[in-house]
């Protein structure tokens, strides 16, 4: 839980920022314009946010964020409850409100050059023609079926007999990873259970609901497993980013090398966050336009069998590594 002190405190740091009591709410300015806002009790903040991702941002954690009044709709405006926020959101909400309301010269002084904007989210029309391109393969779902039920509830890479499954799974997805030959060492067994002992618990959200220090989380776990070495070789970016979705299904989306060359135009850790990032926007927007939840959505959608991370990353193979 964050506190009225520690609005002041990130807000008075950002250049240009004023503070005024106003009818009994505190609010921070850059001249006359408002960027945050608190209400009467301190339990709300009102903070600047782009009115066209906002619907998104409420349906996806409803219990955080909720939409402003009537009046204030016509602005680039959002609330979200103090009591459920964390430090680290608390900061990233006051500083890209802030960088909404400032020249874009002075916002890369003080907080960097942001990320490129996310590709815009496919919306449900999309998705399910790429939807029925997957379904059009033969036995598209049968190697991700065979290692769930090989793996119930869960994998996990404490257990040998997991690691071999999941090495037969990401071989059946393209990865190529050499099997080791009687009385040779599992180099790739071996690597897996070491890094799963430094990473695991994973984060589990839904990507809709991945919050910043889990996409950190994963981020840093993605970066040495896909460096991690298995003979003349390294795992690489394509079957750690597969490997992640193996073990958090309903959190990570996957990618290949077409994919994140095409979209970042490299596979690295910094990628691969934006992935996350972008797969998290894509989630909310799609939750947001049909109104079910994730498992109602997919279903809809014809792929009843895979989660959200998965369809949206089937998307992105038919429009780019399917046609390209």
């Amino acid at each position: 839980m964050v506190t009225a002190e520690d609005v002041r405190r990130l807000a008075r740091a950002l250049p240009r920022t004023s503070e005024h009591l106003i009818r009994d709410h505190v609010k921070f300015r850059i001249g006359s314009i408002v960027y945050l806002a608190l209400s009467p009790d301190e339990s709300v903040l009102g903070f600047a946010f782009p009115k066209e991702e906002r619907a998104a941002l409420v349906k996806a954690e409803p219990e955080k964020f909720s939409l402003p009044g009537t009046s204030d709709m016509r602005y680039h405006w959002v609330h979200a409850r103090m009591a459920a926020l964390d430090e680290v959101e608390l900061s990233e909400l006051v500083n890209e409100a802030w960088r909404m309301c400032v020249p874009k010269r002075l916002a890369r002084e003080q907080l960097g050059t942001p990320d490129e904007p996310l590709p815009p989210a496919p919306g449900l029309a999309q998705l399910r023609a790429a939807a029925e391109v997957f379904n059009s393969f033969p036995g598209v779902d049968r190697s991700w079926l065979k290692l769930r039920s090989e793996t119930t509830p869960g994998l996990d890479l404490a257990d040998p007999a997991h690691r071999t499954a999941m090495h037969r799974w990401l071989n059946s997805w393209g990865c190529r990873i050499r099997y080791a030959r009687d009385g040779e060492t599992d180099l790739l067994g071996e690597g897996l259970a070491a890094w799963w002992v430094r990473h695991a618990p994973l984060p589990d959200a839904a990507l809709a609901e991945l919050k910043d220090p889990a996409i950190g989380k994963m981020v840093a776990a993605y970066e040495e497993l896909a460096a991690l070495r298995i003979g003349g070789r390294t795992l690489g970016p394509t079957a750690a980013a597969k490997a992640l979705f193996a073990l958090r299904p309903q959190t990570a989306m996957p990618w290949d090398a077409a994919i994140a060359t095409e979209l970042y135009g490299t596979r690295d850790a910094t990628a691969f966050a934006r992935h996350l990032r972008m797969g998290r926007a894509w989630a909310r927007s799609t939750l947001a336009e049909s109104g079910l939840d994730e498992e109602g959505v997919v279903a809809e959608l014809g792929r009843p069998e895979v989660p959200l991370a998965k369809v949206l990353d089937e998307y992105l193979y038919v429009v780019i590594t399917h046609q390209g």
